[in-house]
């Protein structure tokens, strides 16, 4: 197979299935913020929403700064487009797929409502991982994928 078509493959896998999440966690979860649903001992189903970045960091700045986050996120996408076009390898493709998928996903919720959807909430003894969504898993997967893989320094 093209490796940039297995990427673009992977690529919507990842945006298909973030957003169905989404869909369902927007229909069931709600309201949010609310204790949400045990799924796990140490995994809740549980709605909220980041208009941050990473792990919600700079969410009161960037409430007011989505087209910024957009414009910033359709350019890496469009930096991982170009390295995938140009890839050797299929484990980079996959790699370089996911995060393109996921960032995608992302970026539609903060066209959409301004913040992204999240909904897994991991924890373990009352500490909380921030809660995150298929997207994210997505991109870090495609991430680990693409340090994995990487060939090193020469």
């Amino acid at each position: 197979m093209h490796l940039p078509t297995l990427g673009l493959l992977a690529a919507v896998a990842a945006f298909v299935a973030d957003q169905a999440t989404k869909a369902w966690a927007l229909s069931t979860l709600w309201p949010p913020y609310s204790c949400g649903m045990g799924v796990l001992p140490v995994l809740n189903l549980r709605l909220g929403f980041n208009a941050g970045v990473t792990f919600g960091m700079f969410r009161d700045s960037a409430a007011g700064a989505v087209w910024v986050l957009v414009a910033v996120g359709l350019l890496v996408v469009a930096f991982l487009g170009s390295w995938l076009w140009r890839t050797r390898s299929g484990a980079e493709a996959v790699g370089l797929g996911l995060v393109i998928g996921g960032a995608l996903g992302n970026i539609l919720d903060r066209l959409r409502r301004g913040a992204v959807t999240d909904f897994l909430d991991a924890h373990y003894g009352g500490w909380h991982w921030p809660t995150f969504n298929v997207a994210d898993i997505g991109i870090v997967c495609g991430g680990s994928l693409l340090l994995i893989s990487a060939d090193g320094p020469g």
